[in-house]
């Protein structure tokens, strides 16, 4: 435990680079801040209260709770930390101002120099760690559940850290990677929470299964790219592209990984399928958007993935009524099927609570979920029926 290290001292030739696949180096470069295994700094997000909270409690006189390093060939890296650190660090280059009593903001250039040389001369309680790679990492994965939790990709990121994690987070953990714009037309997440690269991922290994994302990772974990990685998902995505042109926030989120594999051996007329998917998105009766992309793959066969709006109550009591009056002049089942055949049940008048509102001329064939279109069977013929 050491508690002879100064903020000064921890900030002494802080480097920060907002070009995410590089780390954060302090105490006069002795000490790595983001070593490769380390999330994204955060604390910036959501306009900064959380890193302007670490500058004002040392402004303050409180503590900041204790830091962890990990000692490595005689230098150093932050274990448990580097969010509070960063910030530190941020507040000293100026990056950030932060309030007084009176609401008036303050760069660290511009306080007061006994402020200055208060804050700078804080000190800090630090633990420092001993181990293999592994317990180190384990630590590491166990001092992290307390605040900000760590993201399954991240504690990934840690066991399996190398050249290939490296690569990997270069391209899909990157804010500034030109293609981040196109990706996230399909890809739901926060890229500095590592959920583009578990996306990935997901896709390459062909399940969402940790344990299979994980032996991916170690398979490849000293890969000097991630090359495969990269090729694949850009597949994924143009495959999605060139189907679904018209870009829809819908689309976003959808397991294009397995709608890849299932059907991009098909081939699509892409004017017909744009055509029905605007279609689609008009019809009210669609009561899930997002399923109208895998039914258009699917060739039309699975209509549930819409959710099909169903008739209302007052309808099926209207047409319920209308049938069941005519059944009993005519002397037939209520039941359009029953009456039409031979059995015991031509003449059987069915309860309401036993029939099943169906649309006569199929949803999926162009019928209307209206008054019209609608006509009461018998529960058996109604699932035997099928086809929305």
């Amino acid at each position: 435990m050491r508690t002879d290290l100064t903020v000064g001292e921890i900030c002494a030739g802080f480097e920060y680079s907002a070009a995410e696949e590089k780390g954060l180096f302090g105490w006069n470069g002795k000490l790595t801040i983001q070593p490769e295994y380390q999330r994204h700094y955060l604390y910036a997000e959501s306009g900064g209260e959380r890193e302007r909270a670490v500058v004002a409690s040392i402004l303050s006189g409180y503590p900041i709770g204790l830091l962890y390093f990990n000692e490595v060939d005689g230098n150093f890296e932050v274990l448990d930390g580097q969010q509070r650190i960063t910030s530190l660090g941020r507040f000293t280059k100026n990056y950030f101002a932060v309030e007084d009593a009176q609401g008036n903001p303050h760069y660290f250039k511009s306080l007061p120099a006994a402020e200055r040389e208060k804050f700078l001369s804080t000190p800090l309680t630090i633990y420092i760690c001993a181990g293999t790679e592994s317990e180190i990492k384990a630590w590491y994965k166990t001092i992290n559940i307390a605040g900000l939790a760590l993201t399954k990709q991240e504690i990934d990121n840690a066991i399996y850290s190398g050249a290939f994690v490296t690569a990997a987070k270069a391209i899909f953990s990157n804010s500034a990677n030109s293609n981040l714009h196109l990706w996230k037309n399909f890809v739901k997440g926060n890229v500095k929470r590592q959920d583009i690269l578990r996306t990935a991922l997901e896709w390459v290994v062909k399940s969402s299964q940790d344990a299979a994302v994980e032996e991916y990772m170690s398979l490849h974990r000293h890969d000097a790219t991630a090359a495969e990685l990269e090729i694949y998902f850009e597949r994924v995505i143009a495959w999605a592209r060139e189907i679904f042109p018209d870009m829809r926030e819908e689309m976003c989120g959808l397991e294009w990984g397995r709608l890849y594999e299932t059907y991009h051996a098909n081939r699509y007329d892409v004017k017909k399928i744009s055509a029905e998917v605007e279609k689609l998105f008009a019809d009210e009766a669609v009561e899930d958007k997002r399923g109208i992309f895998e039914y258009l793959l699917s060739g039309r066969e699975l209509t549930k993935l819409l959710h099909v709006r169903l008739f209302d109550k007052n309808v099926k009591r209207t047409v319920y009524t209308r049938q069941t009056q005519a059944a009993q002049i005519a002397g037939v089942s209520n039941c359009p099927i029953c009456a039409a055949g031979k059995g015991s049940k031509a003449k059987k008048i069915w309860d309401y609570k036993e029939m099943d509102a169906d649309h006569v001329t199929a949803w999926s064939k162009g019928g209307a979920t209206d008054i019209n279109n609608c006509q009461m069977l018998c529960k058996a013929h109604n699932r035997a029926k099928g086809n929305a």
